[in-house]
């Protein structure tokens, strides 16, 4: 049995595991990996889909929210028959029906400091799936204490933000040293500002993709720049920030 699920394993990544930065060696590192998602919405469903298609050993899934039929056009794990059910619940099942070799633990909470220490432990790199700003300081505060990677979107309109940090390394900037004071959250309510239903895809697909190349050590991350993504106008850029005198990291 071992080895026809072996053999099966070999099948379905193979497409990944011809390429000479993952090998047999990359994806036994993607299958070891354990990945928190923080927010299953817009950002978190496309971040959870493809790492759970690509193998990734254990994901945490982090959400208090229920399914809303505004949430259909962009939150890909959702049906219109998922409406009123809890989006953990629902992402698992979905997920499990992707690749049953990945291992979803749920967390039906908000995020908050106590439970976020509680759990932080069990995962190697955190993702920012959040559409707000207190919980994306949160989650910088307690990757910077825990010594962890943190892969942050941010998304709004047409537009996206990308960042990875990882707080292993001293002279890792932060999430501070680029919003020196915590911006409104008005700029990311969906419900008055409006979002493209595709940006979040891009922007979360980007995310999933830094954290397979954490994973793998591959490849140039984001440290201490910002990608800013304009969908509309399909500019791209990458602008470098330093970390600031008296932060918290």
């Amino acid at each position: 049995m071992n080895k026809i699920l072996k053999k099966n394993s070999l099948i379905r990544y193979s497409r990944q595991i011809i390429l000479k930065d993952v090998g047999i060696i990359g994806q036994k590192k993607i299958k070891k990996s354990k990945i928190l998602i923080v927010g299953m919405g817009g950002l978190g469903c496309p971040v959870a889909d493809l790492l759970t298609r690509a193998g990734v050993g254990v994901i945490g899934l982090m959400d208090y929210d229920k399914v809303d039929l505004s949430n259909i056009h962009r939150q890909t794990l959702y049906s219109s028959q998922d409406i009123g059910k809890y989006k953990v619940n629902i992402a698992k099942k979905k997920l499990n029906l992707i690749n049953k070799e990945v291992k979803i633990n749920i967390y039906n909470k908000k995020a908050d400091e106590t439970i976020l220490k509680k759990i932080i432990n069990k995962y190697e790199i955190i993702v920012d799936g959040s559409d707000n700003f207190k919980t994306k300081f949160l989650l910088n505060k307690i990757s910077i204490k825990y010594k962890k990677k943190l892969i942050v979107g941010a998304i709004s309109k047409f537009e996206g933000h990308v960042f990875t940090f990882n707080f292993n390394l001293k002279k890792s900037s932060c999430l501070k040293c680029f919003y020196q004071s915590e911006p409104i959250d008005e700029i990311l309510n969906c419900e008055t500002e409006g979002i493209f239903g595709s940006t979040a895809n891009i922007v979360g697909s980007i995310q999933a993709n830094e954290v397979l190349k954490a994973i793998l050590n591959i490849g140039n991350n984001l440290k201490s720049n910002i990608l800013i993504l304009d969908l509309l106008n399909l500019n791209f850029r990458k602008v470098l920030y330093k970390k600031r005198k008296n932060c918290i990291c």
